[in-house]
């Protein structure tokens, strides 16, 4: 027998349209970039976790590279600097080791998570065609991994003011605001690179070798002051200057340069929205280019 399709047969199209959900590309507003972070929370939280233990993974000193690259750092650039140079004179009266340490955490931090940003979204090809998610969440997951290296790492700041008998004074309280600040600037460059390296991977290359540079037009290896007046100003246009100086600062509990460092503030601001902007602009092409 023949079946006989039953014509009294309506779909439901207002229920089946009401089912309907149509998924559109974020836009580029912090509004929405804060919210998408926020509801993929646990998300976040498990790529950082990833990022922590795949750094040490398979590693015989695990975390104690964390301390152990910034510290070997130290003692290198103490020696060629701090003695054959002469830097270690203008420092007022700070013992070289920690003033070059304690400018040597806030730059590591940065220039890690500079590079880690830079390549997480390409790191990360295979996430990012398959499943949807706010791509965003890669590169401040990288930031956040580096807060927890930049945690160890301090220990070692710490046992420096000991050996050395400076006094923790009641400006470490400055040091979560300045970490957010260095937070932040990564993030604003992070996301800039990371996204220029989906289509272009020479930054790849690009990136570290401007970190290289970068550290030497930073006051890290020496004192603000030796710097000209002349010159001062391109050195206060360096947003990693004021942070820099500051952590330094607040740490040895000396005087703050505030208009370095309000000039750096400023600036970070603008790059975090600024690349925040460009990324969640340019992401909706990722997975086509990557």
């Amino acid at each position: 027998m023949d079946r006989v399709a039953d014509s009294s047969f309506k779909p439901d199209r207002e229920h089946s349209h009401e089912r309907l959900r149509v998924i559109k590309p974020g836009r580029g507003s912090l509004k929405n970039v804060l919210q998408d972070l926020w509801y993929s929370r646990e998300l976040l939280y498990f790529l950082t976790w990833r990022d922590v233990k795949v750094r040490y993974k398979q590693t015989t000193l695990g975390v104690l590279w964390a301390v152990l690259q910034p510290t070997l750092q130290m003692v290198v650039l103490s020696i060629v600097f701090g003695r054959v140079a002469g830097i270690a004179r203008n420092t007022g009266g700070t013992p070289y080791p920690i003033f070059l340490y304690s400018g040597l955490l806030p730059w590591t931090f940065f220039s890690t998570t500079l590079v880690g940003c830079s390549g997480s979204v390409v790191g990360n090809a295979a996430l990012v065609t398959k499943v949807r998610f706010p791509r965003i969440a890669l590169p401040v997951a990288s930031v956040a991994a580096g807060v927890v290296d930049l945690f160890i790492a301090s220990t070692v700041l710490v046992g420096l003011m000991i050996w050395y008998h400076v006094p923790i004074s009641i400006s470490l309280l400055g040091v979560p605001l300045l970490v957010l600040g260095l937070s932040c600037i990564s993030l604003g460059f992070g996301m800039v690179f990371a996204a220029l390296t989906v289509t272009y991977r020479d930054f790849r290359y690009v990136v570290p070798f401007m970190a290289q540079i970068w550290m030497f037009l930073t006051p890290v290896i020496y004192p603000a002051s030796i710097v000209s007046a002349k010159w001062r100003w391109l050195m206060m246009i360096n947003p990693l200057s004021g942070l820099v100086a500051g952590f330094r600062a607040v740490f040895l509990g000396t005087r703050i340069d505030w208009t370095t460092l309000g000039i750096s503030t400023l600036i970070t601001a603008f790059m975090l929205l600024a690349g925040a902007h460009y990324f969640r602009a340019t992401e909706r092409r990722f997975a086509d280019v990557i």
